[in-house]
C-alpha cells in the first residue's frame, strides 16, 4: 500500500499539477495521452471496483476514480487545446487532492 501511496504523490499529484499549470503550453500528444489515460483508469477501476463489490469490500475510492478523475482526463484529452480553463484546475485540484490524502495515509 506504501507503494500506492508514494505513486500517488510523486507521479499522479506531480502530472496533474503539472498539466493543471502548464494548461495548453503543453504539446499537444502530451494533452492527448490524458485521454488513453483517463480511458484506462476507467476501465481498470471499474474491473476493482466490480471485484470488490464481490468480495464485499469497499469500493468508494474506485468510483471515484470512474466517476470523476477518469472522464476529467478524458475531457481534457479530447479537446487539448479547447479545454476551458475551469477543468485545468480541477486537475490541479485533484493534484492537490491525491498529494495531501496519500500523505496522510503514507505517514499514518
Amino acid at each position: 500500500m506504501k507503494l500506492v501511496n508514494l505513486f500517488h504523490i510523486v507521479f499522479v499529484g506531480g502530472i496533474f499539477l503539472y498539466f493543471g499549470i502548464t494548461q495548453t503550453n503543453n504539446p499537444k500528444i502530451a494533452l492527448q495521452i490524458l485521454l488513453y489515460l483517463g480511458i484506462f483508469i476507467i476501465i481498470y477501476h471499474t474491473y476493482k471496483a466490480y471485484v470488490y463489490n464481490i468480495a464485499g469490500k469497499n469500493y468508494w475510492v474506485n468510483l471515484i476514480h470512474i466517476l470523476i478523475v477518469g472522464p476529467l482526463l478524458v475531457y481534457i484529452g479530447y479537446n487539448v487545446d479547447k479545454t476551458p480553463r475551469l477543468y485545468f484546475e480541477l486537475l490541479m485540484m485533484l493534484g492537490f487532492a491525491s498529494i495531501g490524502y496519500h500523505t496522510y495515509y503514507l505517514l499514518i
